[in-house]
C-alpha cells in the first residue's frame, strides 16, 4: 500500500513538471525565434534601413507573411485542443513546438517597437506575477471555478473589444490610446486570475495521472494553455509599461 501510494504521489509531480517543463521548453524556442526574426528582417544600404526580401515579407505594406504566421497558429491551437485525443504524443508535441516557433516570429515586433529593457522589465514583472499565481493555484484548498469562470467571461470580453477597436482603426483616423490602455488592463486582470486557475486544473489533473499516452498529451495541451496565459499577460505589461524607441 506505501509503495503504491508513493508511486502515485510520484506520478503526480511527473505530470506537474513535465507541463511546466514543456511551457518553459516552448518560452526558449518563442524568445529564440523571436530574436533571430528580428536580427534578420531589417538590412542597411547605403546608410539607409530597410527591410530584407523577408522582413517585407512579414511586415511591410499588407503584412501578409505575417498574417499567414497568425491564421497558422490559431489553426495549430484548434487542432491541438480538438484533436488531442485522437493524436501521437509526437503528433502533439511537433505541434506545440511549431506554435511556440510561429508565435516567436510574430512577436518578433516587439523588439522593433520596444527598448530592449522595457522588454527585460515586461518580461521579469510577468515571470514574476506568473510564478506567484502559479504557486497559489497549485497549493490553494479553494476552488478556483467560479473564478475561472469569470476569467472566461473577461477574455469574452477582451476578444470582442479588441475585434471593435481593429475594425475602428480601419475606417477611422480617431485615437484609441485609453482603449488600448483599458483592454491591456483588463488583460492583465484576467490573465493573471486565468494562471491560478489552470494551475489548480494542472494539479486536480495530476491527482489521476498515470505515466501513460494519454497524460502526456494531455501534459502537452495543460502546458499550452500556461504558456498563452505567460504570453498573453507578457505583452499586456509591455503594452502598459513599455518604452516605445
Amino acid at each position: 500500500m506505501e509503495n503504491t501510494l508513493s508511486l502515485t504521489k510520484s506520478e503526480q509531480s511527473a505530470f506537474v513538471t513535465r507541463t511546466y517543463g514543456w511551457m518553459a521548453v516552448a518560452l526558449l524556442i518563442s524568445a529564440i525565434a523571436a530574436y533571430w526574426t528580428s536580427m534578420n528582417i531589417f538590412t542597411v544600404e547605403e546608410n539607409r534601413l530597410g527591410f530584407t526580401a523577408f522582413g517585407a515579407f512579414l511586415f511591410a505594406g499588407a503584412k501578409i507573411g505575417f498574417w499567414m504566421l497568425v491564421i497558422a497558429e490559431f489553426i495549430l491551437v484548434f487542432v491541438l485542443s480538438a484533436k488531442i485525443r485522437t493524436m501521437s504524443v509526437m503528433g502533439a508535441t511537433l505541434g506545440f513546438l511549431a506554435y511556440s516557433v510561429i508565435n516567436g516570429i510574430t512577436l518578433s515586433s516587439i523588439f522593433i517597437v520596444y527598448q530592449i529593457a522595457s522588454i527585460a522589465g515586461a518580461f521579469f514583472g510577468c515571470a514574476a506575477m506568473f510564478g506567484l499565481m502559479s504557486f497559489y493555484g497549485l497549493t490553494t484548498k479553494k476552488n478556483l471555478n467560479s473564478l475561472g469562470h469569470y476569467m472566461m467571461m473577461g477574455l469574452i470580453g477582451i476578444i470582442i473589444s479588441s475585434a471593435v477597436q481593429f475594425v475602428l482603426k480601419l475606417i477611422t483616423p480617431a485615437d484609441f490610446t485609453m482603449l488600448n490602455y483599458l483592454i491591456s488592463f483588463v488583460t492583465v486582470v484576467v490573465f493573471t486570475g486565468l494562471t491560478a486557475y489552470d494551475s489548480q486544473k494542472i494539479i486536480k489533473t495530476a491527482q489521476h495521472a498515470k505515466n501513460n499516452e494519454d497524460y502526456k498529451k494531455v501534459s502537452i495541451l495543460a502546458a499550452l494553455e500556461l504558456y498563452l496565459d505567460f504570453i498573453n499577460l507578457f505583452l499586456a505589461l509591455l503594452r502598459l509599461f513599455g518604452k516605445r524607441k
